[in-house]
């Protein structure tokens, strides 16, 4: 009686075991499969593919709105009553959840190339969908309070697009072996079909994208504008309180050519600096007039509020995580600080042969200088001794009572409303005019402030856009960019279609190689004939050994016993091992 007892040989992968254990908790060869995934983990994998997708749209948004931080933490402020900084829980998450995902999509994706089946563990399942639904819920919270920060993406685009272009190529082009593996691997199927489909429709859109960029940045180096001059916007808020003296100084000695402030007419007619309806968020109301500290600021009188400490809250909440730096001279002076009227404000403007840009809060109707606010802020105006010509005001009204004075509005005309108004200058937010609007302001002599720029990228794609002035937060990091970060010379539609066409060329080169070297392959699998392939000594030694850890095991005596190189097989004889 003859048996056949293949000899086998494990070849042990610690890379394989590593992906397997940390993705689906299997450690052992036993436990990994190389079928087909079932429909269920392949949901489960599109989850994957999803979370990842949206998080990194999450974390690209989150990095762009830091010029927005402080803006961000007022919205929270105004509907909660409290300050405190929102953006650090939110970046720790986001950092957190993103590298959390991108590491389990590796892993899968490792899967895929080893031709392992997929088969996520529950926990990672449950994480995943935890970080999903946290996002969501973050997308959600932040559409319905800061639902405008969303048109920072399409400005982010005019300075990223050509980089983020780049990083899609060469992500798309690194995968395309998967995918070429994918469709050669596999039996004929519809699926296969359409993922060829979709790739190629994704490889060709990339390709084509740069026919639709409209990047500033991308000119001729010889049109590049003048640099835009500065606008300290309450002063320095980040280095010293917003809308104080040692705040404007501070943006004065960075080379602010001018100041912006909010203007409040106390109750008793003389106008003072404060961005918030109340006085709870800059000062210590809540120490002096506990009773009155959701009162509308309007409402106290000059002496009340020249009463307040408007430096302390700086130091105490560190609204832009500069407090360390500062000095202990530096933290003394800021903790004695007090709310600073618009006549000092524009005094150290006139010393400093600066000009002024402000925003007058027109006070509620039933105000006792609600008919008069003008004429308050006029003789503010005329008693710092500043020339006219050097102040800005919005709002835009009651034009025909200014003399000498300019104004401006917040408001976005069209060309022929601001000819009709007799507008010469507006301010705009960032998001509210785009590159090609800016550019036809410009061309018929209208002078555009935009604000709040605090990033150098914001900053710079203006600059390419020609704006003659921006307003800061920031101007001590405005300062250190003295040309933008990026120029490129805009490239003939030849070299666009050629670098197109290398592009292609490279992602069929690694298709071809993929192919070209497609192997049916396990790296675990059971080495049978293989084995008996190889004329290496060790490889004939350890058959031998085989052999004799079966004869010890129990085998009969009775069983004939012979071995077969050329074929890998052994036959068990009575009387001992043949060869």
């Amino acid at each position: 009686m003859v048996k056949h007892q293949p000899l086998q040989v494990y070849e042990k992968q610690v890379f394989v075991s590593f992906v397997t254990g940390i993705y689906g908790c299997r450690w052992k060869r036993y436990q990994r499969s190389q079928d087909e995934s079932s429909r269920w983990e392949c949901t489960w994998f599109v989850i994957l593919c999803s979370s990842f997708l949206l998080l990194l749209f999450w974390g690209y948004f989150w990095l762009m709105a830091r010029n927005d931080f402080n803006d961000f933490n007022w919205l929270v402020y105004n509907r909660s009553g409290e300050w405190r900084d929102e953006t650090m829980p939110i970046l720790a998450s986001t950092t957190v959840g993103f590298c959390y995902v991108t590491f389990l999509l590796i892993l899968a994706l490792f899967h895929i190339s080893l031709g392992q089946q997929l088969n996520l563990y529950w926990v990672h399942k449950m994480g995943v969908l935890a970080t999903l639904l946290t996002t969501i819920s973050g997308v959600i919270f932040v559409d319905d309070l800061w639902g405008d920060e969303w048109d920072i993406l399409l400005a982010s685009l005019q300075y990223t697009a050509p980089f983020l272009h780049l990083g899609a190529l060469v992500t798309v082009t690194a995968i395309s072996w998967l995918v070429a593996g994918y469709v050669v691997r596999r039996e004929k199927s519809n699926i296969q079909v359409m993922v060829l489909f979709i790739y190629i429709v994704v490889l060709l859109a990339l390709c084509l994208a740069p026919l639709t960029f409209t990047c500033p940045c991308i000119m001729d180096r010889h049109s590049l504008k003048p640099r835009p001059s500065v606008i300290g916007r309450r002063g320095a808020p980040m280095l010293a309180p917003e809308n104080t003296v040692v705040s404007f100084n501070r943006a004065l000695q960075h080379g602010a050519s001018s100041l912006e402030a909010d203007v409040t007419i106390s109750v008793d007619g003389v106008p003072f600096l404060m961005r918030d309806h109340t006085l709870r968020r800059t000062t210590d109301v809540t120490k002096v007039f506990p009773a009155r500290q959701y009162e509308d600021a309007s409402f106290f009188n000059w002496t009340e509020i020249r009463s307040l400490n408007a430096g302390q809250w700086f130091l105490e909440s560190d609204p832009y995580w500069t407090a360390a730096s500062l000095t202990a001279k530096e933290r003394s002076r800021i903790g004695n600080q007090t709310v600073c009227s618009l006549v000092e404000m524009l005094r150290l403007a006139a010393k400093a042969n600066s000009s002024a840009l402000l925003n007058i809060h027109k006070p509620p109707p039933e105000h006792p200088r609600y008919r008069s606010w003008f004429m308050d802020t006029l003789r503010a105006v005329q008693k710092a001794g500043i020339p006219l010509k050097r102040v800005t005001w919005t709002p835009d009204t009651d034009r025909g009572r200014v003399r000498g004075l300019h104004q401006t509005t917040s408001e976005k005309l069209s060309v022929e409303a601001i000819r009709q108004r007799g507008i010469t200058s507006l301010t705009l937010h960032y998001s509210k005019a785009s590159h090609k609007e800016l550019q036809e302001y410009l061309a018929n002599n209208v002078s555009v402030t935009v604000y709040p720029v605090n990033e150098p990228w914001l900053y710079s794609i203006l600059w390419c856009s020609g704006v003659p002035s921006v307003s800061s937060d920031a101007p001590h990091v405005l300062r250190k960019v003295p040309y933008p970060i990026w120029l490129m010379v805009n490239s003939s539609p030849c070299s666009c279609c050629l670098s197109c066409d290398v592009r292609i060329y490279l992602c069929v080169c690694c298709n071809r190689w993929r192919m070209s070297g497609m192997q049916n392959y396990n790296p675990e699998h059971i080495m049978l004939s293989a084995v008996a392939r190889r004329s290496s000594r060790d490889v004939n030694i350890m058959k031998e050994k085989l052999i004799f850890s079966e004869l010890n095991n129990g085998l009969s005596s009775t069983e004939e016993l012979s071995l077969y190189p050329e074929n890998g097989y052994v036959r068990y004889s009575h009387g001992g091992l043949s060869r």
